[in-house]
Order: C-alpha cells, then structure tokens, then sequence
C-alpha cells in the first residue's frame, strides 16, 4: 500500500504525541519515506483523550490527515471508544489491554493485543509502556521497520534512559513478533491457554 494511515490514541501524560514522532522519524528518516504528523489533545491534556495521526507513503504526501486509519493503536479506554469507529474494514488494531477492553468487535480487522503498561511496569518505570506499545507495533506490522523504529527511540529520548527504553522497546517487538506468527491475538491466547493446561495436565500425572 502506497499510503498508511495510522492513529496512535491514549490519555495525555502517556507519550502519545512522542509515539507518534517516533514513528514519522523512523518512517522519514530511517526508511527512506514521507511521513506527516498532526496532533491532537481533548480539552484537558493530561488525562484525556488524545491522539497523534501518522501518515507514512512510498511518495509526496499532499494531504496530513486521516480519512481512516489502517492502524489504529489504543492506550486508553476513552480513546479506543472514540476512534474505533474510524478504522476501515481489513485494519489493524493494535490494543494496551492493561487498559483497554474491546468489548464486541464488528469489523473485519486484524486484531493485535499487548498488556503494554503492565510490562512497563515489570521494568520499573511504568512511563515507559508508549515504548513497549512502539515496539509491538513494529513487530506486529509493516508500517516501519523495526531497525527503523528502535534507532528513531534511541534518538528521541533522553541519553540516561536510552537502555531502558530499548529493553522497553525490544519486550514489546518480541511480544508483536510471537503475536503476529501465532495469527493475531485470538489465536496467540489460544495457543498460550493450550500450553498452560498440558502443563498442568503434565503436572497432575
């Protein structure tokens, strides 16, 4: 596809607007394509809404905005609810299911789930959950490569954290890479059910 539109959406005070400068850089920058951003917060900017729109095309990109997304990334319940609706049939969705619950889905889309907050926190700086959720990303689809998006991270934050956010980064690739290969979400928590009842089953005998 010539032209992805994506929308990377969650609360202020989660990074969403770097998210989406990271991916732009990595798109422009690293893989050699055009790429806007514009930027989006609710009436407050911390705790509400808010959303960074990414266009990344092979060619000169004459309009920035989104007419719907292919990829829609959610950090937030209230920004899943409010952009959900915009993600065209055969999408992807991408979701933090620490913090967000799908609830009935009725598209036909790609599905892509990671407990992005949670693994932050595992590391111990639950700020840094944009970065695992940018990592996933970057293993579960094409839009950037995932060389592209880890040297656009290493350069957009603060030199002290560059370690922190790498291991951030490469939990979430390796979490988007087993997700994608197994199918999508569905059948990566299928296949993790299965292993976890042979084991017991394993245990018991």
């Amino acid at each position: 596809m010539d032209r992805v539109e994506v929308r990377v959406s969650g609360f202020g005070g989660q990074g969403i607007i770097l998210s989406g400068y990271i991916v732009g850089k990595a798109a422009s920058i690293h893989d050699k394509k055009q790429a806007t951003m514009v930027q989006a917060y609710g009436p407050e900017a911390r705790g509400s809404a808010c959303s960074s729109q990414v266009v990344v095309a092979e060619g000169q990109i004459d309009f920035p905005y989104l007419s719907a997304s292919d990829i829609l990334v959610s950090m937030s319940q209230e920004a899943y609810e409010k952009f959900i609706g915009e993600l065209r049939d055969g999408g992807t969705l991408l979701i933090d299911e620490t913090l967000v619950d799908m609830g009935k889905i009725d598209k036909d889309i790609s599905i892509y789930s990671i407990p992005a907050t949670q693994f932050a926190e595992e590391l111990g700086r639950k700020i840094v959950a944009n970065i695992v959720m940018l990592g996933f990303v970057a293993g579960a689809t094409d839009v950037v490569t995932a060389d592209a998006m880890r040297q656009a991270v290493a350069s957009s934050v603060p030199a002290a954290a560059v370690d922190l956010n790498m291991k951030a980064f490469d939990r979430g690739y390796e979490y988007g890479v087993a997700q994608r290969a197994a199918g999508g979400a569905a059948a990566f928590n299928d296949a993790a059910l299965e292993r976890e009842l042979v084991g017991s089953t394993q245990e018991v005998s």
